[in-house]
């Protein structure tokens, strides 16, 4: 049964920087040997994810690229997908933009930003998800 996880900001680090939790979800699945798919809001998002996952301290080296012309689809174990461009599903999606994912995916992670009246759309794709049939689960970070 596929999965969407729903991660709630919580902790002040997060708070502050809400793209961190997304590079410590792309981590730990790197960690685990599962390719990802970072859904961006918009290119500027997607660079600045480029930049952060680029910045995960002395030993952690996460291989990734911005989905474009000349991705190596065997180095990017993490593929970062502005708008606009086209980019395979992949096991984990983390989505950071409006609408649910579509599509067969084995599990979907959703960043819920710490701001109140941004979690409204989320409770509707928490629906969305889970009249397709996911197992859907709440974090707090």
């Amino acid at each position: 049964m596929p999965r969407a996880d729903f991660y709630l900001i919580a902790k002040p680090r997060f708070r502050a920087e809400p793209l961190r939790l997304v590079c410590e979800l792309a981590r730990k699945a790197h960690d685990a040997g599962i390719w990802t798919l970072v859904l961006a809001r918009d290119a500027a998002q997607a660079e600045q994810l480029d930049d952060l996952l680029w910045d995960m301290g002395e030993d952690a080296y996460i291989p990734h690229q911005i989905a474009g012309e000349d991705v190596d689809e065997e180095e990017a174990a993490v593929l970062i997908a502005p708008p606009g461009v086209d980019a395979p599903l992949r096991p984990i999606v983390i989505n950071l933009r409006d609408g649910a994912v579509e599509g067969a995916v084995e599990r979907v992670l959703e960043v819920v930003p710490a701001d109140e009246s941004a979690r409204g759309p989320l409770r509707e794709r928490w629906k969305q998800y889970q009249s397709r049939g996911f197992d859907v689960t709440k974090h707090d970070m």
